[in-house]
């Protein structure tokens, strides 16, 4: 029986509903407030106000970028996307607030936050608890709370609801991606964690510096050992004080024996200098540098960046969700879920050219996937389809005709003559009698090399 969508929609599980027991709504509507959106995630210990969230925000960009489906492959080998929910969720559409990109990219910042990020499937055409066989129809991140043997808590955001709520879901059945930089970024003595705590020092004496205090010592022309005169001297500050205060543009006057010292000159200590230095230990671990940040960084930099940072990432997350999102038996059919990086994404548009012609004359693109890459409209002739080298003369082009200097005599063999006679053209197949004339008109040692000739081609001595 053929699955129509109707059959699909009496069949759709959503995993905030299928729990025990079920928590029945009615007329729920939440509103969020200040603008801001309830299904965004925001970043813990104060990351997104330092430099940290830059270097998230790039990384998850250039991850999201690559392009993730869901596909049959053969021998290994891709050989085409299936059409599924899965691969819609992959390419496109995710859930009802996020496409595809911002999804892979709240699950990149997500793991780099929190360490272990949880890709739960929301809607799924069937129960995923009653078979491996399901399609999956949305799905969101979610944050792990609490581990258990089989499961894990999971707090995700609902749109019903429009609120993150607590879901117990099995571990087969959610895809839990854990950061290959972990040990770099999640640990608590992480470079990561050290450059916080130096940022987070340097923000406090910035404060302090810059608190609007003005800092003075004011010499008084008497000493102040005694509490009569530590009285006087404070109802003194207290004026001046007032002074500053109530004048329109912060003007006092002291005695002319009273001397003034200011003191909010710059703190001298080298906490910028270890926050640059942590800095650029955490870049050479996550293999970045300053220029892939401000877009400056050459093809090579850029080349072992995707190698050894984006690779790893987005690596871990197909991997996982071939693992949870795909059952056996479909892995055993060739399903696959794979990412594919750009290759010419890195290469300036100057080598195109060159690259384009290496390309199409070993016969590994043709010209319209070319044509694809540089956003050019497909061309309609049939051979710009093909894996041909355009700059060879193919054997369906000449009709399976010998080249021209073959079918037409030298002209040696025009002009010479046999026995003093001159030759005439042939055309079509020669009678015997026109061979028996040629053969006769040969001298005896040309007939007795005719007779070798045909005695080894006829393997007959005689």
């Amino acid at each position: 029986m053929d699955t129509t969508i109707g059959s699909r929609l009496k069949k759709a599980v959503n995993v905030f509903l299928n729990r025990d027991p079920t928590e029945y709504r009615t007329n729920v509507i939440t509103y969020s407030n200040g603008g801001y959106r309830p299904d965004r995630r925001r970043l813990t210990r104060g990351k997104d106000r330092t430099i940290v969230n830059t270097i998230f925000n790039r990384i998850a960009l250039d991850v999201a970028s690559v392009n993730i489906s869901h596909c049959k492959t053969t021998d290994g080998k891709f050989e085409s996307e299936i059409k599924s929910g899965l691969n819609e969720c992959l390419k496109l559409d995710a859930n009802l607030d996020q496409t595809s990109r911002a999804f892979i990219q709240d699950v990149v910042v997500s793991m780099f936050d929190e360490g272990c990020v949880a890709v739960v499937p929301v809607d799924t055409d069937i129960n995923p608890n009653n078979s491996t066989s399901f399609d999956i129809l949305s799905m969101r991140t979610g944050k792990i709370t609490e581990w258990y043997p089989d499961s894990v808590k999971v707090n995700v955001y609902n749109q019903k609801t429009m609120k993150r709520e607590n879901v117990i879901i099995s571990k087969s059945k959610v895809a839990i991606i854990e950061n290959p930089f972990y040990s770099v970024m999640n640990e608590p003595n992480s470079t990561l964690s050290r450059l916080l705590n130096k940022l987070a020092l340097l923000d406090m004496v910035d404060d302090q510096t810059c608190s609007g205090k003005l800092d003075l010592i004011i010499q008084l022309p008497y000493s102040v050992k005694s509490a009569t005169r530590r009285s006087q001297a404070n109802d003194r500050v207290v004026d001046i004080e007032d002074q500053l205060k109530n004048s329109k543009y912060g003007i006092a006057y002291i005695d002319g024996t009273e001397k003034v010292t200011q003191l909010n000159r710059p703190l001298e200590n080298n906490l910028m200098k270890q926050v640059e230095y942590w800095t650029s230990m955490l870049f050479s671990q996550l293999n970045m540098t300053q220029g892939i940040l401000d877009g400056t960084a050459d093809e090579a930099t850029m080349t072992n960046y995707y190698a050894r940072t984006i690779e790893p990432i987005i690596a871990g997350i197909t991997d996982e969700m071939k693992r949870k999102f795909l059952s056996k038996t479909a892995r055993t059919q060739g399903q696959s879920i794979e990412y594919f990086i750009d290759p010419f994404r890195l290469i300036p548009p100057k080598d195109l050219a060159e690259i384009a012609d290496k390309f199409t004359r070993n016969e590994i693109m043709t010209s319209n996937e070319f044509r694809q890459i540089i956003g050019r409209k497909p061309s309609n002739d049939p051979k710009a389809d093909q894996l041909i080298n355009s700059n060879l003369n193919h054997p369906e082009e000449s009709n399976n005709t010998l080249p021209d200097n073959q079918n037409e005599p030298t002209n040696d063999q025009e002009n010479e003559p046999i026995n003093g006679q001159e030759n005439e053209p042939v055309s079509g197949e020669m009678s015997e009698e026109e061979a028996q004339a040629i053969f006769e008109s040969l001298d005896e040692k040309q007939q007795q090399a005719m007779y070798v000739i045909i005695g080894e081609i006829l393997n007959d001595e005689t």
